[in-house]
């Protein structure tokens, strides 16, 4: 986050009592978030036993005995079985498999007899050697082949669980098909609409259609975890050649088609898809990556919340909204109901967000960034919202909603929406970023929010559905 001048006490706006802080930004709320569209979906195990996929079955060029060889080529020929079917319905066009086939390549112990002398892992049009494959998978379209290297793979399933190759290999598989459909003019277009068609491939799989791999609810964390090791650096340029996107970009993508299949992979990936990957205006933002300091950052949130729900609580409920104070504290929470001890929560009896300093807010802060304390903030303060509103805080529905509620926020920073009363202060480039990583990281911890009964995936598309679509989405009705 950019921080603004200087700003003392806010008109009647409670005084945050963090000891460290953030700059605030109050907005005039508009009643629409970012863009696009999702309802929160689950993933539950495919039906049986997934089987090995012969290798004569399903020839991969260099692949050993290695598990996670066999792991790769299971999803590879289920990826061929999903598109098989898919590509006819959703493009009107008959299925081309993959005319030049699959390499895996081991880095760390090459052997380059393993692969065609003359053309490697590629064609004679383009020729490729395999060492070329170290630490990356991709799609060649001038040889219509996938390769892989599979330490990598190995690499990405020891750190984020074994499900995220899979969705490496259907991310590729979605090159080879745009290949056959078309390709957008922009790089981040053709990213991004990979990693949905990658997630409308995962429903699929989660759905127990898929005869060779599976995926249990749990491993979806971990997948959506991983995309943090696969995004762009913060403050790349999104219009670059390279481009993939920032990391709410392309969970948001893969959330987009594992919630809302194909269809919302092929037809929303127009020219005027909204992308919060951007490059820094300042290099002294580049230099502290955006960060403002703590206290100016609870300086900020403290101006922008107040200010926010102040104009959008009336219109939503007909009532005044009544600002609740934000207080910090030290390991041992407030006596209070709706806090029970936990590091984060909302008190009505004494109208008030508290916030653990020390286990929550400063290693949110420093392990992350400004913006998963101000998600940190900003969540417990919708439940506020939802108390005052006459709706419930303590369930399950009341979680996803405060998420959303947060998600819907956050989109006012990032259009702006706060430059009148805190001329200067503006959302930096990876902020949304951290708020995606503060949910996955802390928003499943019981100590966090109570009543969780959704996972991290679905948090991520609870605050995804409010950023993009605005309040309506957050289960705001009485």
């Amino acid at each position: 986050m950019r921080r603004g001048p200087p700003r003392g006490p806010s008109n009647g706006h409670p005084v945050t009592v963090l000891r460290r802080a953030v700059p605030v930004v109050v907005t005039a709320l508009l009643l629409a978030g970012c863009s696009t569209d999702v309802v929160a979906g689950q993933a539950s195990p495919g039906t049986g036993g997934p089987v090995d996929v012969p290798a004569d079955e399903f020839p991969v060029t260099g692949a050993g005995d290695e598990p996670i060889d066999r792991f790769a080529r299971n999803a590879l020929a289920d990826l061929d079985a999903f598109w098989a079917e898919a590509y006819p319905e959703y493009f009107d066009d008959e299925y081309e498999p993959l005319q030049g086939g699959f390499f895996s390549v081991d880095s760390l112990d090459l052997d380059p007899s393993a692969y065609p002398e003359d053309t490697g892992i590629g064609c004679a049009g383009s020729p490729t050697p395999p060492e070329e494959v170290a630490d990356n998978a991709f799609y060649d379209p001038e040889c219509d082949v996938i390769a892989f290297d599979r330490a990598l793979l190995e690499e990405l399933a020891d750190e984020y669980g074994r499900f995220l190759v899979p969705v490496v290999m259907a991310h590729e598989f979605g090159h080879a098909m745009q290949a056959r459909f078309g390709f957008a003019e922009r790089a981040i277009l053709d990213e991004t609409q990979a990693d949905c068609l990658a997630g409308a491939w995962t429903a699929w799989v989660a759905a127990g259609e898929a005869e060779h791999v599976s995926i249990r609810r749990p491993e979806l964390d971990d997948v959506v975890r991983g995309f943090l090791l696969l995004r762009d650096d913060v403050g790349s340029d999104p219009d670059d050649t390279q481009a993939h996107g920032s990391y709410f970009d392309r969970v948001s993508a893969f959330y987009e088609g594992f919630d809302g299949g194909m269809a919302s992979c092929r037809d929303d990936f127009g020219p005027d898809r909204l992308f919060t990957a951007a490059a820094f205006e300042d290099p002294l933002d580049a230099a502290s990556q955006g960060d403002a300091s703590f206290d100016e950052l609870v300086s900020l949130i403290d101006t922008s919340l107040p200010d926010f729900w102040g104009e959008v609580f009336p219109a939503a409920f007909g009532d005044e909204f009544d600002p609740p104070v934000v207080e910090g504290f030290q390991g041992d929470a407030p006596d209070c109901d709706g806090l029970d001890d936990r590091d984060l929560g909302y008190c009505a009896e004494d109208n008030t967000v508290y916030l653990d300093e020390s286990d929550l807010a400063t290693p949110a802060y420093d392990e992350i960034g400004d913006f998963a304390l101000a998600t940190a903030i900003a969540l417990p303060y919708s439940l506020a919202v939802r108390e005052q509103a006459g709706l419930s805080t303590d369930d399950g529905a009341a979680t996803r909603s405060a998420v959303c509620l947060t998600g819907w926020y956050e989109a006012q920073w990032y259009n702006r929406e706060f430059g009148d009363i805190l001329p200067g202060a503006a959302i930096s480039p990876g902020d949304i970023d951290e708020a995606v990583q503060f949910l996955l990281t802390y928003g499943v911890d019981p100590e966090v929010f109570p009543n969780v009964d959704a996972s991290g995936f679905e948090l991520v598309g609870a605050f995804r559905a409010g950023f993009l679509e605005g309040g309506e989405a957050c289960d705001l009705e009485r």
